[in-house]
């Protein structure tokens, strides 16, 4: 993939906390993940309400299950990112 470098500005003290925490994979990279986690984000977001639009609002038991499953994909990243193998029964 090709990269362009570029200039941002960022307050002190987060760039102190995020190049603690990027540590092996690096400042860029941990940057590069960041904004392609907002992105998809706001991606999301978008078609969230043009589903609002489209077909009314999302139900609270609706919502619920959408966030438990969000928080389930979420761990199951964490655990593919920190190097853990899924059992063999688990959905990829």
């Amino acid at each position: 993939m090709a990269t362009k470098k570029i200039t941002v500005t960022i307050p002190e003290e987060l760039i102190d906390e995020i190049r603690a925490e990027a540590a092996e994979r690096g400042l860029s990279a941990y940057v590069a993940e960041a904004l392609r986690f907002k992105r998809d984000r706001d991606r999301l977001l978008e078609l969230v309400n043009w589903l609002g639009e489209e077909y009314g609002p999302v139900t609270e038991e609706e919502g619920s299950a959408v966030l438990e499953e969000l928080e389930d994909l979420d761990a199951e990243h964490e655990r593919r990112r920190a190097g853990g193998k899924r059992d063999a029964g688990e959905a990829a």
